[in-house]
């Protein structure tokens, strides 16, 4: 077999993904100092070095998607995040979400989400109660390696707000990214200007990025309407968390999501219901990376599904034809 000597495998779609993230990763340094840029770069290299101990003894380049795996994955994380942490994860997500399935194209699991998910069920305390300050003013976080932590986290991000049933922040402040969070997650401004650009490009379907945001608000008014407890309002909820990052860049992977559209609006609702169900009854009020990560245990059931009615459909017009 000739040796291949390509290091990285062109990819033009995940090159598409990168380029939206840029926003979003500047973004995080102007909110929380240049440790986010520093993690990433650390993150990245880990992710690349683990897909390539792999993929070597395959005679395989690289994908570019183990680049926007990282770049995921870190924006996922609080900037506080210790090094050995985030490294654990993306070797997790990386090795077990992707290579044990035979690398890419083949994984059933998104493995940014399954590495976020792993550190957040093992190491809770570093992604839900270290929070950083948010910068403010000219030149914000660029002027520092990483705002100062915040003495107090019974009322640092709109999740722990959420969890309170308190609405201390006002949507302005959630859409702009004035408040701390995950450092990708708090400007829902950059990460819907990444969205249009997705879709105007055409890497990512709007469908599955519209379908979870219904979903979702559907089920949380309804849930309002009639005095659940514990249901915050529809719109605060929906800028909480994280929601809208994992709706633009998750739930539209496309190795991982349904290809059928009647699939892809079933997978998309059912992840904005499940998330509501789990924020609002369960104990884990981060419930969207959950969410996610069971709907993609039946993707390849649905669109089968959806094949074999239509199928069966066909079938049926054209023998009423005979």
């Amino acid at each position: 077999m000739e040796k291949s000597k390509r290091l990285f495998l062109k990819q033009p779609m995940m090159r598409k993904v990168i380029y939206s993230l840029i926003p979003i990763t500047l973004g995080a340094v102007y909110f929380f100092g240049w440790r986010t840029l520093v993690l990433m770069t650390v993150v990245t290299l880990c992710g690349i070095l683990t897909e390539y101990l792999f993929e070597k003894r395959l005679n395989k380049p690289i994908t570019e998607a183990v680049i926007v795996t990282s770049m995921l994955f870190t924006l996922t994380l609080p900037v506080s995040t210790p090094f050995w942490v985030a490294i654990l994860g993306i070797v997790f997500g990386v090795m077990f979400a992707k290579e044990v399935f035979g690398g890419f194209g083949r994984n059933v699991f998104n493995p940014a989400l399954v590495g976020r998910t792993f550190l957040y069920v093992c190491f809770p305390e570093y992604l839900t109660a270290r929070w950083n300050l948010v910068a403010s003013g000219f030149p914000g976080g660029f002027a520092s390696y990483m705002t100062p932590a915040m003495d107090s986290i019974t009322k640092a991000t709109p999740l722990a707000a959420l969890n309170q049933n308190a609405d201390i922040f006002s949507i302005h402040q959630l859409f702009l990214g004035g408040v701390s969070g995950s450092s990708g997650e708090t400007s829902a401004l950059l990460i819907l200007i990444a969205a249009i650009y997705l879709v105007y490009t055409k890497t990512a379907d709007w469908q599955l990025m519209a379908s979870p945001i219904i979903g979702f608000v559907a089920l949380s008014s309804l849930l309002q309407l009639l005095n659940v407890p514990g249901v915050a309002n529809p719109t605060y909820a929906l800028f909480s968390g994280g929601f809208i990052f994992l709706s633009i860049f998750f739930v539209t992977e496309p190795i991982t999501a349904p290809k059928t559209d009647e699939a892809k609006w079933i997978y998309g609702l059912l992840i904005g219901m499940i998330t509501v169900a789990i924020r609002t009854f369960g104990i884990f009020v981060g419930g969207a990376a959950f969410a996610v990560l069971i709907m993609n245990t039946f993707v390849p059931i649905m669109d089968e599904g959806i094949k074999y009615m239509k199928s069966n459909k066909r079938q049926v017009a054209a023998d009423e034809k005979v």
